[in-house]
């Protein structure tokens, strides 16, 4: 995938996983949240070079970007990305825990592409 396609899917999911959950499909939005996180992920480590091929490769991009900005909430939300992907397997996450979870990878989202932005512009 090219970097504004993986953009857009990070972005779009976080709203198609509402609709699967208002439509009762829990294991699609589920999927979808979890979507959302490794694609925003994806973009960021494909703008540096690092490989994301792998669930833990995509999780030891989000530790580096957590050390780099001094942020642990990017690792943190990276980990309630997780859950949702376990979610999809297990369906053990209940409505509240998913509203409160679904905010923090939304944020995660929007940092993260807001980084490519960044790159992008510092690069010019």
């Amino acid at each position: 995938m090219l970097v504004h396609e993986h953009i857009q899917t990070a972005q779009d999911f976080p709203e198609a996983a509402n609709r699967e959950f208002e439509a009762g499909d829990i294991l699609q939005g589920y999927e979808k949240m979890w979507g959302a996180a490794s694609h925003a992920v994806m973009v960021v480590s494909q703008g540096r070079g690092w490989s994301f091929e792998s669930h833990n490769e995509m999780r030891e991009a989000a530790g580096r970007l957590a050390g780099e900005y001094n942020d642990p909430f990017i690792e943190a939300a990276f980990g309630v990305a997780e859950q949702f992907h376990a979610s999809f397997y297990h369906d053990f996450m209940e409505s509240e825990e998913r509203q409160s979870s679904a905010a923090s990878v939304r944020l995660l989202v929007t940092r993260l592409t807001a980084m490519t932005d960044d790159d992008r512009n510092g690069s010019d």
